[in-house]
């Protein structure tokens, strides 16, 4: 029983380390602050239309550490789990897509993607800036790495999107 309860805490910290928003050239975690402007989407697609990037967006509620816990438990009280597996919770009750355009000027910031053309090289680095051109050539690759598997935190001004952070999943 006493060895469960270590195995436990020590996956429940290792989880904690290994989230979210790792700030550049720093290995401290950051939750990526939530703001009534920021919104945690999966993309459904990337679409150009007159000379215009558009998102298809699928908002969903992030939750991570003792918020992920506490959702985890209202939500799943018989998954015979202490806590939300991995640190984090994603709750998806509102299937609508919503159409953003994706400002000319949007900074994007990855994670972890296939940077050389071989999936099994794939490494994180932190909040990577990358053109807005190379983050619709990356949503349409089907290779063995696809980015709609991950969330996204959109930041929008107005209504365009003018900043778009991959949230890493462990």
């Amino acid at each position: 029983m006493f060895n469960k309860m270590i195995v436990s805490f020590v996956a429940v910290l290792l989880g904690f380390m290994s989230l979210g928003f790792i700030q550049a050239n720093t290995n401290d975690y950051l939750p990526v602050p939530k703001s009534s402007d920021s919104h945690v989407a999966y993309i459904d697609r990337i679409v150009q239309e007159n000379g215009n990037y558009y998102i298809d967006a699928n908002y969903i509620e992030w939750y991570e550490g003792e918020e992920a816990n506490k959702v985890f438990l209202e939500r799943e009280p018989d998954s015979g789990l202490d806590a939300a597996p991995d640190g984090y919770y994603i709750v998806n009750d509102d299937a609508q897509i919503r159409r953003l355009e994706i400002s000319p000027n949007a900074k994007v910031y990855m994670q972890i993607y296939n940077r050389t053309g071989n999936v099994e090289e794939a490494t994180t680095e932190w909040n990577e800036q990358i053109s807005i051109e190379k983050f619709v050539s990356l949503f349409a690759d089907d290779a063995e790495m696809n980015m709609k598997d991950y969330p996204y935190h959109l930041q929008v001004e107005g209504d365009k999107i003018v900043k778009i952070t991959q949230q890493y999943i462990p």
